[in-house]
């Protein structure tokens, strides 16, 4: 599987889950459009600051 979750950091700087099972992030006017495994969706309004295959982790800032 490679699907990955994703993350904000929050006003501490602590990470928060986003959304869990991301299989698909993709830009759409000026936002970006994450689905994850179980069809849930989200816009995120900013950008990606880090992906870590490795660690299945999306860090959006």
């Amino acid at each position: 599987m490679c699907e990955a979750n994703a993350y904000v950091y929050d006003k501490d700087g602590k990470e928060v889950l986003y959304l869990e099972n991301v299989d698909l992030i993709r830009p759409e006017e000026g936002k970006l459009f994450l689905r994850n495994l179980f069809g849930e969706q989200k816009f995120y309004d900013g950008k990606i600051k880090e992906i870590s295959l490795i660690k299945h982790k999306i860090i959006l800032d």
